[in-house]
């Protein structure tokens, strides 16, 4: 538990995470740290998938008691958290130059949440059980938030923007890694995979029953040579020109 005079409310796992404990409690210094313990969690994550991880198996792995590992983390949805912050780790510094504007760097953080998330996509399965409170996912958040500076969007429309984006990020990179699940286990490549989906489409539809999905079929939206990230690069880029026209708007009408 958090400790009662922190004031934080936090639990005691996620205060050392903080730097706000040294210690896990009294007595004899462990040779266990709370770093090892994740690390070790998100290695067993990496090479076997979330349903892996236990607190008994992370114990198994740093051979170690069970019991031990409650010294440093009281639940194992503490540990899932921890185990998130660490693999999204901190936001890469940006690229763009302090000329670029909101846009250019709302695209750029939404991309290297996108880049983490497809390298590390056990972090999917990990449950969204409240808002971020640890400090890398806050370190994304600050990130976020400071690329729409010196707009006119209020503090609520700014974090509404990073929470849409952030929405869209999951959505597809989450996709992806349910459809690269799937592939691995059919043993069929992706094209064929995605040719043996037209095959079927066109065999359980038609003009009469389908219309829109015949047209569908008959453009080149399954064939055509778009970039790989078009889907992607589509949806963000629609709630770019959404937030554009309500900036424009109120720069219209003189509105701060």
């Amino acid at each position: 538990m958090a400790d009662e005079d922190s004031g934080t409310g936090l639990p005691a796992s996620l205060e050392m995470a903080w730097g706000l404990r040294e210690r896990p409690g009294k007595g004899p210094r462990p040779t266990l740290t709370l770093p090892k313990i994740v690390e070790a969690a998100v290695t067993l994550a990496a090479s076997e998938g979330m349903d892996a991880v236990s607190m008994g198996r992370v114990a198994k792995e740093l051979g170690v008691s069970t019991m031990s590992l409650y010294r440093y983390v009281t639940a194992k949805e503490e540990l899932y958290i921890l185990m998130s912050d660490a693999g999204v780790g901190t936001p890469p510094d940006p690229s763009a130059g302090e000329d670029a504007d909101w846009r250019e760097r709302l695209t750029e953080w939404a991309y290297a949440q996108r880049a983490v998330l497809m390298a590390n996509s056990w972090i999917l399965r990990i449950p969204i059980t409240g808002a971020p409170l640890s400090p890398n996912h806050l370190a994304w958040m600050e990130r976020g938030l400071a690329a729409m500076a010196g707009t006119s969007l209020r503090e609520g429309e700014k974090l509404s923007t990073i929470i849409l984006i952030g929405g869209l990020v999951r959505n597809e990179a989450t996709m992806a890694a349910d459809m690269m699940d799937a592939i691995v286990k059919s043993g069929v490549a992706p094209d064929q995979v995605l040719g043996q989906y037209v095959g079927t489409l066109r065999l359980l539809t038609g003009p009469d029953t389908h219309p829109a999905v015949t047209r569908l079929l008959e453009s080149e939206a399954f064939t055509g040579s778009d970039e790989p990230d078009f889907q992607f690069r589509f949806g963000l880029d629609r709630i770019l020109d959404g937030l554009a026209a309500l900036i424009a708007g109120r720069a219209g009408s003189g509105e701060a």
